[in-house]
Parts: C-alpha cells; structure tokens; sequence
C-alpha cells in the first residue's frame, strides 16, 4: 500500500487557561505533547463511475499543531490516488469496478477518517456495424464498430468469417477496427462477437475482382523513370501475355522536392507520357500531378529521387512523406501500392555534376544509393523497391564492363532493357528470365545478361551478383567479315553495333559481325568527343546503307573554338585484340545539315597510316575510305577524327556517325 506524507510543523507559544489561574508554557521543540483533535472526511460514501475522478477534502478540529498525515486505499484495482494537495485534499481515481475505501489517518494511528467509494463501469450493450460492404481482390477495406453507448468497448470481442478464403481479416486488439483484404470473388458474412457472448454484430462482405487484367503503373519522376519504363517495359508484358498501362509524369531532373512544390501549387509542369494497352504512345504536355492521377485507376504508383540526391537519405526524409501523403489522398482505391524506384549508380567516367557527391567513385555512389533507399522505404508505406541500381550494378560484372549509360548517368539500350526487366519482376512477380521479347538492336546474350542482372537484383536487392556465366562473348581477334559501327548512341538494328557513350573510357567490349557472331576485338574512345549530333541527314545513299538511327546522330568536336565550355581538337578510338597482322579497309562516313564547310579528317594509325577527308556539311552520298592497313605489334589500331584543313566553320566541328570495317580486298 503506498503512502503519502506531509507534516505541518508549527512552533508556538500556548497558554492554558483552567477555572482561575493562568500557567505560562514556554516554546518546546519537537518532542512536544500532541493535543488531541478530530479528523473527518467531507464525503463518507460516494460513487463513480470507471474513468472519473473525485477529490476527497479532510476536515480538521483544532487544527493548532504540527502533524504528519498519510493517504492509502484498500483495493488499488479499484480506486487509485493520483494526487495529494498541500491541504491534504486527495484526488481519487476510479480505474475498475468494485467498492474500496480511501482513508487518511496520522502517521501514529491515532486519528483517522475514510470515504467508502463503489465504482460502476458502463458496458456497451450493442455494436453496429454496416448492413453490408463491397471489397475488392488486390485491395483493403476497414470497417470501424460503433459501441453503444461507449466510446471504448470493456468486453472481449472475436472477428470471424462464415466461408474462408474469400478475405483475410487484421484487426485492432484495442478498437476492435478490421482491415479486410479482398482475397477472391466470392460472399462472406463477418460476425464481431463479445467473448461473453452478450453483444453481437455482423455484416455481409461481397468480394469483386478490381483487377480488371491489365496492370496499370504511373512514375512520378524525370528522365531516369523515362529510361527504366518508356523503352521496353511494354515488350516484355507484351511477350508474357500481361496487359499493361504504363504512365510516367517527366520533368527533366526533377527532384522530390519540385514534385511536393508541383503538387501543393497544382502546376501544370509536366510532360504526361503514356504508352496505352495496344502499345501506342501519346504525350501531353502542361498537365498536373492531380490530373494523372485521375487518369486511370492505377494499380502502382512510383516514387523516386533525382539521381545525384539518391544516395542522400536526408533528401527523401520530408519530401518523400509529403509526395506520398499528397498523392495518397486523390487516390480512390484503397489497394494501390507505392514503389520506390532505385536509381542507379553513374558510370566511372562520368562527368555529371553531382558524381562528386559520391567521391566520383561508382561503388560509393551504388552503395549510398542501396542504403538510403533502404531506409526511406520506412518513411511511406512501400510496397517494394525496384532495384534497377543493383541490376545495372549486376550488369556490369559481366563482358560488357561498365557500357550502360550513353552520357555517363542515363542509360543506353541494353541498360534500358536491364531496369525495363527489373520492373517486370516486380510488378508481374514472375522472373523474366526466358522472356522472349529481344528487340532487333540486340543479340541473345545482350538478352540473357540484362535479364539474369534484373533477376537477381530482384533476388539480392542489396548486394552486387557478379554474372559469371557472361565473362567473355568469345572471337578470335581476326576480322573476316564487314563489321559495322553507329556512334551517336541512337538504337539501331543487330547488324551495327553501337558505341552509346561519346566520353572518354566508353567501349564496344565485343565488336560483332551483322550475323551477331563476336569479332574478339574491342572498341574505346580514349580522347573523348564533345558530344551528341543528331542533325544529320536521314535519307542517304551509300554502300553502308545506313538507318535513319545511324545517318541522323554523330559523335562530334570543335577544334577551333571552344562549345559548351569546352575545346575538343581531336577525338580518338583505339581497337584492341588483333591476335595477327592482317590488313583492314576502314570506310567513314559523317554528316550534319549545315551550308558551311565542315571537312572531318579521319585518319587510321597502325603498322602503318592511312588518312581521308569529307566535307560533312549536309552530306548523304560520300564516304571517307582507307585501305590495307594493319595493326600494330601490340595488336592495337587507333582512329584519330578532327576538322580537315577545308573546314571553315569558326568552331571548327567535325563529325562521326559511322564506320565500317572490313578485310581488305
């Protein structure tokens, strides 16, 4: 039993006065003789009710003298005392139902006083609960009981469902609320019954299928969203037999906070992509985050932030949450689910801007990018992560080295079909392993890597799989056939093989034949370009019977003034493997629409050298040839591409948009 003291000292003269005489009694200390006195309670009964307080006040006769005094109840399961005043007043707690007394008595038990307190709890006597309600499969409903005449229910109550498997049931052990989950089509009566059996209510749930068989997803990002579903997502759903809408709402390098400030402001910023369940693509432009939503009834929405932030979780700890809740309260159906999308890692030779908020190290950023994901998935309700970042990651172990990325941070062809898988997997969860969608740009172990790399991203999210099957595509270093080159980084057919990065460090690990069969040899810029062209002529008529893809886009420099804050004099690939010292023809050809003279030279360095130049200005019918030559003693021939001495454009731009390479005749 706990007690509760206070004393109340008083010093004091006292005089006595009996009949005729008067005796004067000096101050004494604490060892004085306690006068008696009367104690009482202002209530010597009371009732209450479960939930209430009472304050008790003592009542004191001849109150003259220093006293300690103690509070106590009988039966703590009852009544507690939560509060003792100075005065000794005493405020009184019913916390159960029972009859107890509260009582304040002296330290030495000489006086004492109680208040008898019956405590009563009111019980709920009925629950309501809707007639009836319709639920959806892959969707959740709650429903809240309605205890009269209480706010908080005091018995013990049991959900249960008449037929199984038609919904699954989490309840609240507090409020006795149910989420009910749509499992499949069907009827059930749901029964919420007391234990004691006193108070019982029910309610007929209808399950119908929501899922109409088309997987509808909209992104909510920038270009990296663009990379990951734009391009090959649809194929692949396509090959499987999955119908599927995809939407991605794109802002160039938009960040989570300009997604929250968009939201909040309803501004009208974003360029509305969707590519519809036949396939076809439309783009509005100027529409509203609020407006997409409306568009369809998604099945997932996915989040993500820019790339150089992405490995920083502090960027994702108030913005992500309000983008969330923003989007969470326009969306009608309970059942969707919310994606993070992983962004991935840049390229090692990346130039980007924020590549120094990871120490410009691949690794570094990759890691940082898995963890703060990891952790933001806590901040929302997350269905999953896509780890397009570890299937990128896992991609690169492979043959191909780090060849995913056109410009060092977006990605290439093959990099877009790696994360379009990764997104299959999760979306569909089914592996696209083995999935049968191989657009005509790539070969089947371009296929198998992308898909194994998604796959065990989706297996491993956290962790590098090095794809060890794919460390070598095979060739013999010697060139028998024609083999074609497209820079400009543009998709093209399986017969070219495409160098998607203009900077320096970028391979073709493998040059291929047209037929898909490896060379052995290996294409790399070592002296970066300035960029990408793609002005270039689209109709042509050259014995490289070039696509539009491949004739349209260059690699391009400036060897007499500075573009774009850079000077690019010469740019040079050097191919390596050549196991012998056969002689190469080497055909070029390179276009932009201008009126100027823009002659590019290009010249081919071995055992020995060869050089040629055209005027690249709105060219469409001439090539740059030179013949026989042969590679050097290291196996290495090296193509150097720079402004001819005609050029008379004042930067001086040179170009390269294809080349073929062939056994000389």
């Amino acid at each position: 039993m706990k007690r509760i003291n206070y004393s109340i000292k008083f010093l004091c003269s006292l005089m006595l006065v009996a009949f005729t005489f008067v005796a004067f009694v000096s101050c004494q200390d604490d060892d004085a003789v306690e006068p008696n006195r009367n104690l009482s309670v202002d209530l010597t009964s009371a009732t209450m009710r479960v939930g209430n307080d009472l304050v008790l006040t003592p009542i004191f006769s001849n109150f003259t003298s220093q006293q300690e005094y103690e509070w106590e109840v009988s039966d703590s399961s009852v009544i507690v005392i939560s509060n003792v005043s100075r005065s000794y007043e005493a405020t009184i707690s019913a916390i159960g139902e029972g009859t107890a007394t509260a009582t304040i008595r002296t330290l030495d038990g000489n006086q004492q006083a109680s208040t008898t307190i019956e405590t009563t709890l009111v019980r709920e006597t009925d629950v309501d609960l809707p007639e009836s309600i319709t639920a959806y499969t892959r969707a959740t409903v709650t429903i809240t009981p309605d205890f009269n005449p209480v706010d908080v229910p005091t018995r013990t109550y049991t959900w249960s469902s008449s037929q199984d498997g038609i919904v699954s049931i989490e309840t609240n052990p507090e409020t006795y609320e149910v989420e009910i989950q749509g499992l499949s089509v069907g009827t059930t009566e749901l029964r919420l019954s007391s234990n004691d059996g006193e108070v019982v209510g029910t309610t007929t749930v209808t399950v119908e299928d929501e899922n109409d068989g088309i997987l509808k997803i909209l992104a909510i990002g920038n270009s990296f969203s663009e990379d990951a579903l734009e391009y090959y997502l649809y194929g692949l759903a396509e090959a499987a037999n999955k119908e599927i809408v995809i939407g991605n709402l794109y802002i160039g390098g938009a960040q989570l906070s300009q997604h929250v400030e968009n939201a909040n402001s309803n501004a009208e910023s974003y360029s509305y992509r969707k590519i519809d369940l036949s396939g076809n693509k439309t783009t509005t432009n100027n529409v509203s985050i609020a407006t997409a939503l409306a568009n369809e009834n998604w099945d997932y929405i996915s989040l993500q932030q820019v790339s150089q932030n992405s490995g920083m979780y502090d960027t994702f700890v108030s913005d992500l949450p309000a983008l969330y809740d923003y989007v969470n309260d326009r969306m009608t159906d309970d059942g969707v689910r919310y994606l993070l999308h992983q962004t991935w890692a840049y390229a090692q030779n990346s130039t980007h801007s924020g590549f120094p908020n990871y120490n410009s190290d691949q690794i570094t950023m990759y890691e940082a990018i898995v963890n703060a994901y990891d952790m933001a998935q806590a901040l929302i309700p997350t269905y999953a992560i896509v780890p397009s970042g570890t299937a990128i990651q896992n991609a690169r172990t492979s043959y191909l080295g780090d060849n995913f990325n056109r410009d060092g941070y977006h990605l290439n062809e093959i990099g877009r079909y790696t994360a379009a898988s990764t997104w299959f997997e999760i979306l569909f969860n089914e592996s696209v392993v083995g999935n049968s969608y191989m657009p005509d740009a790539f070969t089947p172990i371009d296929i198998e890597i992308a898909q194994n790399a998604a796959h065990e991203a989706v297996q491993m999210p956290k962790e590098i799989t090095e794809l060890t099957n794919y460390q070598n595509a095979g060739g013999d270093g010697v060139i028998t056939n024609n083999v074609y080159v497209n820079f400009g980084n543009a998709a093209s057919s399986s017969q070219w093989n495409n160098l998607d990065s203009f900077l320096e460090g970028a391979t073709v690990p493998n040059l291929k034949y047209a037929n898909g069969q490896f060379t052995g040899i290996e294409l790399a810029v070592s002296s970066r370009f300035n960029g990408v062209n793609t002005n270039g002529e689209s109709q042509t008529n050259t014995e490289l019977n070039m696509p539009v893809d491949v004739s349209g886009n260059s690699f391009f420099g400036n060897s007499k003034a500075p573009f774009s804050g850079r000077l690019v004099e010469t740019g040079v690939i050097i191919l390596t493997g050549f196991e012998a010292d056969d002689a190469y023809d080497f055909c070029f050809f390179g276009s932009r629409t201008a009126t100027d003279n823009r002659e590019t030279q290009y010249t081919v360095i071995g055992a020995n050298t060869g050089s040629s130049a055209i005027n690249t200005a709105s060219n469409n019918d001439n090539l740059a040839c030179i013949s026989g030559v042969r590679p050097n003693s290291s196996g290495e021939i090296t193509i150097e591409v720079t402004a001819g001495p005609n050029n008379t454009n004042s930067s001086g731009f040179f170009y390269i948009n294809a080349m073929r390479i062939s056994p000389q005749e």
